[in-house]
């Protein structure tokens, strides 16, 4: 009897084991919608409507790209490096160039400008009025211990 039992218990428990309480998703059944859409003529259009063109750019009006930066142009004849002055071991020695300026406006904002590193003493600062009732001076509530 008592085997017939350990019997029933270990097969609900191997049965247990093997079923998720969880659902599982069916993705083979959802597809993502694509990011575009094609209009009647052919144009592809995305979800914010400008047109796409045949790589998947976005264009203008008269089919120039939006958006897209000449790097080296944009970027010719600067020699800033993050790095600048650090000492890089796979080359054997320090950084070129020069660390980057900062952006202007740069130095505006919290903690900049004049009076800025004047911060006050706290006996310079003002005194707050006391909490009243302090809650030293309250007694407790009665049955509080």
């Amino acid at each position: 009897m008592a085997a017939r039992r350990i019997m029933a218990a270990t097969l609900g428990v191997s049965m247990l084991a093997a079923c998720d309480p969880l659902p599982q998703p069916l993705y083979s059944e959802t597809t993502p919608p694509p990011a575009y859409r094609a209009q009647p003529g052919g144009v592809r259009v995305d979800n914010e409507g400008f047109q796409l063109d045949p790589e998947g750019y976005r264009i203008d009006k008269s089919g120039a790209r939006i958006g897209m930066i000449d790097v080296p142009a944009k970027t010719a004849g600067d020699n800033s490096n993050a790095v600048a002055g650090y000492y890089i071991s796979n080359i054997g020695a320090d950084a070129p160039g020069r660390v980057a300026s900062p952006s202007e406006g740069a130095g505006s904002g919290v903690g900049m400008g004049p009076g800025a590193m004047n911060v006050p003493t706290p006996a310079q600062m003002p005194q707050q009025a006391p909490i009243a009732p302090a809650p030293g001076n309250v007694p407790p509530p009665a049955g509080y211990r």
